[in-house]
């Protein structure tokens, strides 16, 4: 008998765009908490490329949208954060790369959620764990290997 109790989650999702094909919040939840290591509450958001340019140069002063961005709040021990994801440079990298659109989504989830609990690609060593990792969940939520080129 398993006697460890899975971690919490605490999810909100916002659609602040009009995307032709998104997750539901059910798929979402049950990627991010294929990957929780610990409790942790999150709003993820689901923007427009203005959106998604704007919050990458206020943010990281980067002038374009980017797939997926982490903000992550540590308030006396309660792992909070937000996940920004942008849909358009999604549907974009998942046609170029010959991807599921879905499992490309399912793949930046599990990578927001890993960065939000301080996984990081800095370096050589911390990118190939962090890899190794979200490969992991991808194959055991049955999706295909996401570095694996398509």
């Amino acid at each position: 008998m398993n006697s460890k109790k899975p971690h919490k989650l605490s999810l909100s999702v916002q659609y602040a765009c009009a995307a032709p094909l998104m997750p539901a919040r059910a798929q979402l939840r049950r990627w991010i908490k294929a990957a929780l290591r610990r409790d942790v509450r999150m709003t993820l958001r689901i923007v427009d490329e203005a959106e998604g340019r704007e919050l990458n140069k206020n943010y990281r002063g980067k002038d374009y949208a980017t797939n997926v961005l982490t903000f992550v709040y540590d308030d006396a021990g309660q792992l909070s954060g937000d996940v920004v994801i942008c849909a358009p440079v999604v549907e974009k990298e998942a046609a170029a790369q010959h991807k599921d659109l879905l499992a490309h989504y399912a793949h930046l989830a599990i990578h927001a959620a890993l960065h939000l609990q301080g996984y990081d690609h800095e370096n050589d060593s911390d990118a190939a764990a962090m890899e190794a990792l979200e490969t992991a969940l991808m194959l055991k939520l049955r999706y295909p290997d996401p570095y694996q080129a398509h």
